[in-house]
């Protein structure tokens, strides 16, 4: 399920919704980059300052998500999204999927403007990106037989990994992730209710027309998983 083995042109046939917001983060991340007074301007005006909230700036509440600062902040955002997204866009379909990753980020920034103090400001699709794994945790408890046995307990091994770390590192909105995947989950029962199945899937390689087993267990499956946690783990402490 968390296995990449596509090719980049049939990734972006395969899941296009993933592929565009992979495209946001990284525009607005090299936009930003530009020494350009009226850009670092348009930044201050996109990212998720609470004051700027409290003053009816409720934009606020969902650029944040597609805004990154640092190459690494950005790399293992994308990554981790790159990862962990397609399945469930293929799952719910690009309209739910979209709502799902957007209603999640919405809903972890919400729940930083109630609780963090107005000064404070934050970017980055961490929240939107907890919002999935809370999204897989409601499909492992009450939609039994989506996902199979070993992709859930990755599922689960993931998340136990990610809220360790949550509360470790001290440098990260601990309240967008912590939201941001109830929000998901919460979203699960509107969205998830007749999802396709999607961990046995198989489909045809456009380059070989050959049918490719997506899931088959092998050495590369395991170099997967392993750097699925070690991406994970990279989008806590930014390396």
């Amino acid at each position: 399920m968390f296995t990449r083995t596509e090719n980049f042109r049939t990734f972006l046939q395969l899941y296009p919704i993933v592929s565009i917001i992979v495209g946001i983060h990284i525009l607005f991340w090299v936009l930003f980059q530009v020494p350009i007074p009226q850009l670092q301007i348009l930044l201050g005006l996109l990212d998720g300052f609470n004051a700027g909230i409290a003053n009816g700036e409720y934009w606020r509440l969902l650029t944040p998500i597609f805004l990154h600062i640092g190459f690494g902040h950005l790399f293992f955002n994308t990554i981790s999204l790159i990862l962990f997204a397609p399945a469930l866009e293929k799952m719910l379909g690009k309209a739910r999927f979209i709502l799902l990753y957007v209603g999640a980020g919405v809903i972890a920034s919400v729940a930083t403007y109630i609780i963090e103090p107005l000064q404070y400001s934050h970017i980055g699709a961490s929240g939107a990106i907890f919002g999935l794994f809370g999204a897989y945790l409601f499909m492992v408890y009450f939609r039994k037989g989506i996902i199979d046995q070993a992709n859930t307990q990755i599922i689960i091994s993931i998340l136990v990994i990610g809220l360790i770390m949550t509360f470790i590192n001290t440098n990260i909105n601990v309240v967008a992730h912590i939201f941001g995947m109830i929000g998901g989950f919460l979203l699960s029962p509107i969205l998830i209710k007749k999802p396709r199945h999607y961990s046995y899937q198989s489909f045809y390689t456009p380059n070989t027309a050959r049918k490719t087993n997506v899931f088959s267990f092998n050495y590369r499956t395991l170099f997967w998983i392993i750097f699925s946690i070690l991406i994970l783990i990279g989008l806590f402490f930014r390396f």
